[in-house]
């Protein structure tokens, strides 16, 4: 068994060696095909990105459908029992049906429409947990399904179509049960749409404009966060069924759009052996440059198997330093990816107006851009230590001053946000710049789902957190601290080029190792 899985790693070696030629001209050949970035260009990454707008409603929209909604008293004296009189500190539990009611429309949100006020946490928790379930389990599945014969474009097409024939689906659910189901089937479907869309963005132009490009997926993931409160505040007057059609609806003709509009990615045509369609994508480049005689064939595409979709698994888990590596990232991941996804879901227990909490808290996302924007040429480590650390102790601030203070605590929130979105997005830079190219992307997928994983247990601490802020806020802070201890067990990236090959990556780190040595010693002697 050994003797045959050696056999398949050096195949595969073999192979691309022998593809490395062809595949270095026809680098060569995209990046002057792409170098000129147009209002076509332009146009096509927005279409692209505007995927992420939809993904972040269904990320996001339990804030306003799975809410706990205020309610006020309707006869404050019903009858000489303590217990039976209402009043703003009662407990809704204790309360005859008959003397309280809610502030909005009856089936506001899923708590009012099924009567679930009184129910335990997991009741109440269990549809948005459902749906990071489904996210960890589908960015397990569909992620790699992106790198085969069903390419970048179509699996962003059918992911976010399916999510949105789900999000339609859901209004018919008849109980809690049943609507956690449909809430794990449209996390299911949209696992793959983030990372589709950020591979399709970078693929599709040249390395002038790749970091730049790149950028729109995160803006527009932004501004789909800040309309939820407005299309929340238009059905405020009606069903939480109404906010799901207000979101899917669009997402159906905007996927429509994107199947006739969008272009698949070069590079994975390539990959794929499809010469024609390869060389309609490249008309920009000049005959005079690339005459068709003169086009290197493209690499003959195997035939799938399984074992070579996830060969780069086992290549991960051969070398201690990998394994090590990468236990130490997925638990910094675990912390920050919490913090990043619990404090938006959160906003409901501030005890504020839950439509601008929202938007301070999504308006946090862009000086967290420009401070990642600064943090380029400073060292990974310490940028994500200082930011978590942030993060953490204002998530502990707002548990201790509860309610008492409720400017306060929001300002709180909206800068413990802040840290972690930036914390955030140097982390993610510092895993792609953690390992070599022929495992970066199962690190990447790895590194996705210890996020998801920690997002999992947030719907049952922020609904805990409706009684105690200590469950919510308390636990959010210090997660994200205790996880920054596993930084200790990896190195600085700070202007290392990115490596190919395992090999490569420990040459490379072993020579900065002794250049940092020598420093030191070299100081120590001049003092």
């Amino acid at each position: 068994m050994e003797g045959s899985v050696q056999s398949n790693v050096t195949e595969s070696r073999s192979n691309a060696e022998q593809q490395s030629k062809a595949m270095l001209s026809w680098d060569e050949i995209i990046e002057k095909s792409l170098s000129n970035f147009g209002w076509m260009d332009f146009l096509q990454a927005v279409v692209v990105a505007l995927s992420m707008f939809f993904d972040a409603q269904q990320c996001f929209i339990s804030i306003y459908t799975d809410n706990y909604p205020k309610w006020h008293c309707t006869n404050t004296n019903t009858n000489t029992n303590t217990n039976s009189t209402c009043s703003s500190s009662s407990d809704i539990c204790k309360l005859p049906r008959s003397s309280w009611s809610w502030d909005t429309h009856p089936s506001n949100t899923i708590i009012s429409h099924w009567n679930l006020e009184c129910s335990s946490t997991f009741i109440t928790g269990l549809p948005q947990s459902s749906f990071f379930v489904g996210c960890l389990l589908g960015s397990s599945i569909l992620a790699a399904l992106a790198d085969t014969s069903v390419g970048r474009k179509n699996m962003l097409i059918f992911s976010c179509v399916s999510m949105s024939i789900t999000s339609m689906l859901i209004i018919f659910s008849t109980n809690v049960w049943i609507y956690s189901a449909l809430k794990f089937l449209i996390g299911f479907w949209r696992s793959s749409i983030g990372t589709c869309v950020l591979v399709l963005l970078t693929e599709k132009v040249s390395a002038e404009w790749r970091f730049r490009v790149g950028i729109v997926e995160y803006l527009t993931f932004t501004m789909g966060y800040m309309s939820l409160p407005g299309s929340a505040y238009i059905t405020r007057n009606s069903s939480w069924k109404s906010l799901y059609l207000s979101s899917s609806i669009p997402a159906i003709i905007y996927s429509l759009v994107a199947y006739f509009f969008v272009t698949e990615s070069p590079r994975w045509l390539v990959m794929q052996g499809r010469e024609k369609d390869i060389l309609k994508m490249l008309k920009r480049v000049s005959s005079q440059e690339t005459a068709h005689d003169s086009l290197p064939k493209p690499p003959t595409k195997e035939n799938f198997s399984i074992f070579q979709l996830y060969s780069s698994v086992g290549e991960l888990f051969h070398k201690r330093w990998t394994v090590i590596r990468m236990i130490a990232v997925m638990i910094l991941s675990f912390g920050i990816g919490m913090v990043y996804f619990g404090m938006p879901l959160a906003v409901g227990n501030l005890g504020f107006n839950i439509y601008l909490s929202v938007v301070f808290s999504a308006s946090m996302e862009f000086p967290s851009y420009v401070a990642t924007y600064f943090l380029e040429n400073y060292k990974r480590k310490p940028s994500i230590l200082v930011f978590s650390v942030l993060s953490g102790i204002c998530c502990v601030m707002c548990a201790v001053i509860e309610h008492r203070v409720p400017a306060a605590k929001v300002v709180l929130a909206m800068v413990a946000f802040f840290g972690c979105c930036t914390a955030y997005n140097v982390f993610l830079i510092y895993t792609i710049e953690l390992f070599p190219t022929c495992v970066r992307n199962t690190t990447t997928s790895l590194v996705r789902q210890a996020i998801m994983f920690g997002c999992i247990f947030c719907p049952f601490l922020i609904s805990a957190g409706r009684k105690n802020n200590i469950f919510s806020y308390g636990v959010f802070g210090v997660v994200i601290m205790l996880s920054n201890i596993t930084l200790l067990y990896l190195p600085e990236t700070i202007g290392i080029v990115l490596c190919d090959t395992m090999e490569q990556q420990e040459k490379k780190e072993i020579a900065l190792s002794h250049a940092l040595n020598q420093h030191h010693n070299t100081e120590n002697v001049n003092v």
